[in-house]
Protein backbone atom coordinates (compact mmCIF):
# COMPACT_ATOMS: atom_id res chain seq x y z
CA UNK A 1 0.00 0.00 0.00
CA UNK A 2 2.82 2.37 0.85
CA UNK A 3 4.49 1.68 -2.49
CA UNK A 4 1.22 2.19 -4.41
CA UNK A 5 0.50 5.45 -2.60
CA UNK A 6 4.00 6.78 -3.24
CA UNK A 7 3.89 5.80 -6.93
CA UNK A 8 1.09 8.33 -7.48
CA UNK A 9 3.42 11.19 -6.59
CA UNK A 10 6.93 9.88 -7.36
CA UNK A 11 7.82 10.00 -11.04
CA UNK A 12 11.05 7.95 -10.84
CA UNK A 13 11.81 4.36 -9.76
CA UNK A 14 14.56 5.12 -7.25
CA UNK A 15 14.34 4.84 -3.49
CA UNK A 16 14.56 8.07 -1.50
CA UNK A 17 16.08 6.73 1.71
CA UNK A 18 14.56 8.06 4.93
CA UNK A 19 16.89 9.70 7.49
CA UNK A 20 18.69 6.99 9.43
CA UNK A 21 21.15 7.06 12.36
CA UNK A 22 22.82 3.78 11.41
CA UNK A 23 25.34 4.89 8.74
CA UNK A 24 27.01 7.46 11.02
CA UNK A 25 26.87 5.11 14.02
CA UNK A 26 28.45 2.27 12.05
CA UNK A 27 31.13 4.65 10.75
CA UNK A 28 32.10 5.83 14.23
CA UNK A 29 31.93 2.27 15.58
CA UNK A 30 34.29 1.03 12.84
CA UNK A 31 36.64 3.94 13.53
CA UNK A 32 36.62 3.08 17.24
CA UNK A 33 37.23 -0.58 16.44
CA UNK A 34 40.22 0.20 14.20
CA UNK A 35 41.75 2.67 16.67
CA UNK A 36 41.29 0.46 19.72
CA UNK A 37 42.70 -2.55 17.88
CA UNK A 38 45.75 -0.61 16.68
CA UNK A 39 46.39 0.89 20.13
CA UNK A 40 46.06 -2.53 21.76
CA UNK A 41 48.43 -4.21 19.28
CA UNK A 42 51.06 -1.51 19.90
CA UNK A 43 50.77 -1.77 23.68
CA UNK A 44 49.13 1.59 24.39
CA UNK A 45 46.08 -0.21 25.84
CA UNK A 46 46.67 -3.10 28.20
CA UNK A 47 43.56 -5.18 27.50
CA UNK A 48 40.94 -5.90 24.85
CA UNK A 49 37.96 -4.36 26.63
CA UNK A 50 37.70 -1.38 24.26
CA UNK A 51 38.09 -3.68 21.24
CA UNK A 52 35.23 -5.91 22.39
CA UNK A 53 33.07 -2.86 23.19
CA UNK A 54 33.69 -1.34 19.74
CA UNK A 55 32.99 -4.70 18.09
CA UNK A 56 29.74 -5.03 20.06
CA UNK A 57 28.56 -1.54 19.06
CA UNK A 58 29.52 -2.19 15.41
CA UNK A 59 27.60 -5.48 15.36
CA UNK A 60 24.48 -3.99 16.98
CA UNK A 61 24.44 -0.92 14.71
CA UNK A 62 24.99 -2.98 11.55
CA UNK A 63 22.28 -5.46 12.60
CA UNK A 64 19.73 -2.67 13.10
CA UNK A 65 20.74 -1.10 9.79
CA UNK A 66 20.27 -4.40 7.94
CA UNK A 67 16.93 -4.85 9.70
CA UNK A 68 15.73 -1.57 8.20
CA UNK A 69 17.00 -2.54 4.74
CA UNK A 70 15.18 -5.88 4.92
CA UNK A 71 11.98 -4.09 5.97
CA UNK A 72 12.30 -1.64 3.06
CA UNK A 73 12.84 -4.47 0.59
CA UNK A 74 10.32 -6.98 1.92
CA UNK A 75 7.44 -5.03 3.44
CA UNK A 76 7.58 -1.48 2.05
CA UNK A 77 8.26 -2.30 -1.62
CA UNK A 78 11.09 0.21 -1.91
CA UNK A 79 13.44 -2.05 -3.88
CA UNK A 80 12.20 -1.60 -7.43
CA UNK A 81 13.94 -3.08 -10.47
CA UNK A 82 16.07 0.06 -10.80
CA UNK A 83 17.05 -0.11 -7.12
CA UNK A 84 17.95 -3.79 -7.41
CA UNK A 85 20.14 -3.04 -10.43
CA UNK A 86 21.92 -0.37 -8.40
CA UNK A 87 22.48 -2.78 -5.50
CA UNK A 88 23.89 -5.41 -7.85
CA UNK A 89 26.21 -2.86 -9.46
CA UNK A 90 27.40 -1.61 -6.08
CA UNK A 91 28.11 -5.13 -4.87
CA UNK A 92 29.92 -5.93 -8.11
CA UNK A 93 32.21 -2.93 -7.54
CA UNK A 94 32.80 -4.17 -3.99
CA UNK A 95 33.82 -7.56 -5.39
CA UNK A 96 36.22 -5.88 -7.84
CA UNK A 97 37.85 -3.98 -4.96
CA UNK A 98 38.27 -7.24 -3.01
CA UNK A 99 39.86 -8.95 -6.01
CA UNK A 100 42.33 -6.06 -6.33
CA UNK A 101 43.24 -6.35 -2.63
CA UNK A 102 44.04 -10.04 -3.05
CA UNK A 103 45.94 -9.27 -6.26
CA UNK A 104 48.18 -6.95 -4.21
CA UNK A 105 48.75 -9.71 -1.65
CA UNK A 106 49.64 -12.21 -4.38
CA UNK A 107 52.04 -9.64 -5.80
CA UNK A 108 53.68 -9.25 -2.38
CA UNK A 109 54.00 -13.04 -2.09
CA UNK A 110 55.60 -13.46 -5.50
CA UNK A 111 57.90 -10.49 -4.86
CA UNK A 112 59.47 -12.30 -1.91
CA UNK A 113 59.14 -15.88 -3.15
CA UNK A 114 60.66 -15.38 -6.61
CA UNK A 115 63.85 -13.78 -5.28
CA UNK A 116 64.37 -14.66 -1.60
CA UNK A 117 67.01 -12.48 0.02
CA UNK A 118 70.15 -13.52 1.84
CA UNK A 119 68.43 -12.90 5.19
CA UNK A 120 65.86 -15.55 4.27
CA UNK A 121 68.59 -18.06 3.47
CA UNK A 122 68.12 -17.68 -0.28
CA UNK A 123 65.25 -20.19 -0.24
CA UNK A 124 61.47 -20.11 -0.02
CA UNK A 125 59.97 -20.87 2.46
CA UNK A 126 62.72 -19.22 4.52
CA UNK A 127 65.10 -21.27 6.62
CA UNK A 128 63.45 -22.30 9.88
CA UNK A 129 59.88 -22.08 8.57
CA UNK A 130 57.88 -25.32 8.58
CA UNK A 131 55.20 -24.64 5.97
CA UNK A 132 51.67 -26.05 6.12
CA UNK A 133 51.42 -29.15 3.93
CA UNK A 134 48.99 -28.77 1.01
CA UNK A 135 47.70 -32.35 1.27
CA UNK A 136 46.34 -31.94 4.80
CA UNK A 137 43.71 -29.44 6.00
CA UNK A 138 44.14 -27.10 2.99
CA UNK A 139 43.13 -29.90 0.61
CA UNK A 140 40.09 -30.72 2.77
CA UNK A 141 39.12 -27.05 2.80
CA UNK A 142 39.42 -26.93 -1.00
CA UNK A 143 37.03 -29.87 -1.34
CA UNK A 144 34.62 -28.27 1.13
CA UNK A 145 34.58 -24.98 -0.76
CA UNK A 146 34.03 -26.66 -4.13
CA UNK A 147 31.16 -28.63 -2.60
CA UNK A 148 29.64 -25.44 -1.16
CA UNK A 149 29.70 -23.85 -4.60
CA UNK A 150 27.74 -26.81 -5.97
CA UNK A 151 25.16 -26.87 -3.16
CA UNK A 152 24.48 -23.13 -3.26
CA UNK A 153 23.99 -23.29 -7.04
CA UNK A 154 21.56 -26.17 -6.52
CA UNK A 155 19.70 -24.09 -3.93
CA UNK A 156 19.57 -21.05 -6.22
CA UNK A 157 18.14 -22.99 -9.15
CA UNK A 158 15.59 -24.63 -6.85
CA UNK A 159 14.48 -21.21 -5.60
CA UNK A 160 14.08 -19.90 -9.16
CA UNK A 161 11.99 -22.96 -10.04
CA UNK A 162 9.79 -22.45 -6.97
CA UNK A 163 11.02 -25.58 -5.17
CA UNK A 164 11.26 -24.11 -1.67
CA UNK A 165 12.13 -27.38 0.09
CA UNK A 166 15.19 -28.09 -2.07
CA UNK A 167 16.23 -24.44 -1.94
CA UNK A 168 16.21 -24.52 1.87
CA UNK A 169 18.04 -27.86 1.98
CA UNK A 170 20.78 -26.68 -0.37
CA UNK A 171 21.24 -23.43 1.54
CA UNK A 172 21.31 -25.25 4.89
CA UNK A 173 24.06 -27.60 3.66
CA UNK A 174 26.00 -24.69 2.16
CA UNK A 175 25.89 -22.75 5.42
CA UNK A 176 27.27 -25.67 7.40
CA UNK A 177 29.97 -26.35 4.82
CA UNK A 178 31.20 -22.76 5.20
CA UNK A 179 31.10 -23.08 9.01
CA UNK A 180 33.17 -26.27 8.74
CA UNK A 181 35.64 -24.49 6.46
CA UNK A 182 36.08 -21.64 8.95
CA UNK A 183 36.54 -24.15 11.78
CA UNK A 184 39.17 -26.13 9.85
CA UNK A 185 41.00 -22.92 8.97
CA UNK A 186 41.05 -21.93 12.64
CA UNK A 187 42.42 -25.37 13.58
CA UNK A 188 45.13 -24.93 10.94
CA UNK A 189 46.13 -21.56 12.39
CA UNK A 190 46.40 -22.71 16.00
CA UNK A 191 48.49 -25.73 14.97
CA UNK A 192 50.77 -23.95 12.50
CA UNK A 193 54.49 -23.95 13.32
CA UNK A 194 54.89 -20.24 12.48
CA UNK A 195 53.08 -16.99 13.27
CA UNK A 196 52.40 -13.70 11.52
CA UNK A 197 55.54 -12.25 13.16
CA UNK A 198 57.87 -14.85 11.60
CA UNK A 199 59.31 -12.67 8.86
CA UNK A 200 57.91 -11.86 5.47
CA UNK A 201 56.64 -15.41 4.92
CA UNK A 202 54.45 -15.38 8.01
CA UNK A 203 53.26 -11.84 7.33
CA UNK A 204 52.21 -12.47 3.73
CA UNK A 205 50.79 -15.93 4.44
CA UNK A 206 48.54 -14.78 7.26
CA UNK A 207 47.63 -11.54 5.48
CA UNK A 208 46.36 -13.50 2.46
CA UNK A 209 44.76 -16.51 4.13
CA UNK A 210 43.65 -14.49 7.15
CA UNK A 211 41.82 -11.93 5.03
CA UNK A 212 40.11 -14.78 3.20
CA UNK A 213 39.27 -16.36 6.59
CA UNK A 214 37.56 -13.14 7.73
CA UNK A 215 35.57 -12.96 4.51
CA UNK A 216 34.49 -16.59 4.92
CA UNK A 217 33.32 -15.91 8.49
CA UNK A 218 31.29 -12.97 7.19
CA UNK A 219 29.94 -15.17 4.40
CA UNK A 220 28.72 -17.73 6.96
CA UNK A 221 26.71 -14.98 8.68
CA UNK A 222 25.27 -13.81 5.34
CA UNK A 223 24.22 -17.36 4.42
CA UNK A 224 22.59 -17.85 7.83
CA UNK A 225 20.63 -14.61 7.39
CA UNK A 226 19.50 -15.70 3.91
CA UNK A 227 18.41 -19.06 5.32
CA UNK A 228 16.34 -17.30 7.98
CA UNK A 229 14.80 -15.00 5.36
CA UNK A 230 14.00 -17.90 3.05
CA UNK A 231 12.29 -19.81 5.86
CA UNK A 232 10.19 -16.71 6.61
CA UNK A 233 9.14 -16.32 2.95
CA UNK A 234 11.13 -13.12 2.38
CA UNK A 235 12.72 -14.50 -0.80
CA UNK A 236 10.74 -15.26 -3.95
CA UNK A 237 11.71 -16.81 -7.27
CA UNK A 238 12.00 -13.35 -8.85
CA UNK A 239 13.06 -11.14 -5.93
CA UNK A 240 16.10 -12.34 -3.96
CA UNK A 241 18.83 -9.76 -4.51
CA UNK A 242 20.46 -10.41 -1.13
CA UNK A 243 20.73 -14.11 -1.89
CA UNK A 244 22.12 -13.47 -5.39
CA UNK A 245 24.84 -11.16 -4.07
CA UNK A 246 25.72 -13.70 -1.37
CA UNK A 247 26.04 -16.42 -4.00
CA UNK A 248 28.31 -14.19 -6.10
CA UNK A 249 30.37 -13.48 -2.98
CA UNK A 250 30.75 -17.21 -2.32
CA UNK A 251 31.85 -18.02 -5.86
CA UNK A 252 34.42 -15.20 -5.85
CA UNK A 253 35.83 -16.42 -2.53
CA UNK A 254 35.95 -19.95 -3.97
CA UNK A 255 38.07 -18.74 -6.89
CA UNK A 256 40.34 -16.69 -4.62
CA UNK A 257 40.83 -19.73 -2.39
CA UNK A 258 41.88 -21.85 -5.37
CA UNK A 259 44.58 -19.28 -6.15
CA UNK A 260 45.60 -19.19 -2.47
CA UNK A 261 45.81 -22.98 -2.37
CA UNK A 262 47.83 -23.26 -5.58
CA UNK A 263 50.22 -20.38 -4.81
CA UNK A 264 50.51 -20.22 -1.02
CA UNK A 265 50.14 -23.90 -0.10
CA UNK A 266 51.27 -25.90 -3.14
CA UNK A 267 53.67 -23.81 -5.26
CA UNK A 268 55.08 -21.97 -2.24
CA UNK A 269 56.04 -25.23 -0.53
Amino acid sequence: MTHLERSRHQQFPFHLVAPSPWPILVSFALLSLALSLALTMHGYIGDLNLVWLALFVTTCSATLWFRDIIAEATYLGDHTIAVRKGINLGFLLFVVSEVLIFAALFWAYFHSAMSPTFELGGVWPPVGIEAVQPTELPLLNTIILLASGATVTYSHHALIEGNRKNALSGLFITTWLIIIFVTCQYIEYINAAFTISDGVYGSVFYAGTGLHFLHMAMLAVMLAINYWRMRNYHLTSSHHVGYETTILYLHILDIIWLFLYIIFYWWGV
